[in-house]
């Protein structure tokens, strides 16, 4: 019997969007600020906000559970409650990560069910007075060895993707071993400096290895809408580099 999942989409995706149709009051775009930048970006329809910054524990409950509603149509009661227990306790570690936005879709390829998690972070670019934010970005990553490391430009400037694996832990509370289990977790991340000496970095992972195609191809439509505005609402595109050299 087929899972309650939706299958994922393709037409799902998100299109790469003019500077001018995300501006930084605009409705249809995911926003987060800092120092007198707006980032914007638009998210696919199958992915779903986390409540990352809810106090009130019994509304963080609510928008949990009315999360897992729209993620799994039609789903048991138990699958439902199952998914709103992993939001919730995926939360911490976000918020331990610097994640100012996060959203978690669920879907299925064929018969196998799948989901991903997206989430976007503003973080102090490295003090290095040598080396411009990018190059330093990139080398802290190779030495790490944290994945394949590659400098690219997107629509809003450049920046530095990482594609990696890494071993998470999956909590005791849900699964049968009280000390939990370790699941591979496939990613990709990435880095965009910003002029005002903070880094935006955004991560798409997902412990489902089978959804990774089409994860990853909506990541990618994810970064490349990524827009950048001044406080006063100008649009700001950072230069390539290269093209100043």
């Amino acid at each position: 019997m087929a899972p309650p999942y939706e299958p994922l989409r393709f037409e799902a995706t998100t299109p790469a969007i003019p500077a001018q149709n995300a501006g930084p009051d605009s409705g249809s775009a995911t926003r987060i600020d800092r120092d007198g930048i707006h980032v914007r970006w638009v998210m696919p329809e199958i992915f779903h906000d986390l409540p990352l910054h809810e106090e009130d524990e019994d509304e963080g409950a609510r928008l949990l559970e009315e999360l897992a509603a729209k993620a799994l149509p039609g789903a048991e009661d138990e699958d439902l409650l199952k998914l709103a227990v992993i939001c919730a306790l995926g939360i911490d570690d976000l918020l331990e990560s610097g994640a100012e936005y996060a959203a978690i879709a669920v879907g299925a390829v064929g018969d196998a069910p799948c989901s991903a998690t997206v989430y976007a972070a503003l973080v102090d670019s490295p003090e290095d007075e040598d080396a411009d934010p990018l190059a330093a970005i990139a080398s802290s990553l190779r030495r790490e060895d944290a994945g394949e490391v590659t400098e690219l430009l997107l629509p809003c400037g450049p920046a530095v993707s990482c594609i990696g694996t890494r071993v998470d832990k999956v909590t005791g509370e849900l699964t049968e071993s009280p000390d939990g289990i370790r699941i591979p977790t496939w990613f990709i991340r990435v880095y965009v400096p910003l002029p005002n000496g903070t880094t935006l970095v955004m991560e798409m992972g997902t412990p489902t290895q089978v959804g990774w195609d089409e994860f990853s191809t909506m990541f990618g439509n994810i970064v490349s809408s990524i827009r950048l505005f001044e406080a006063d609402g100008e649009p700001l595109i950072i230069p390539d580099r290269d093209a100043d050299a």
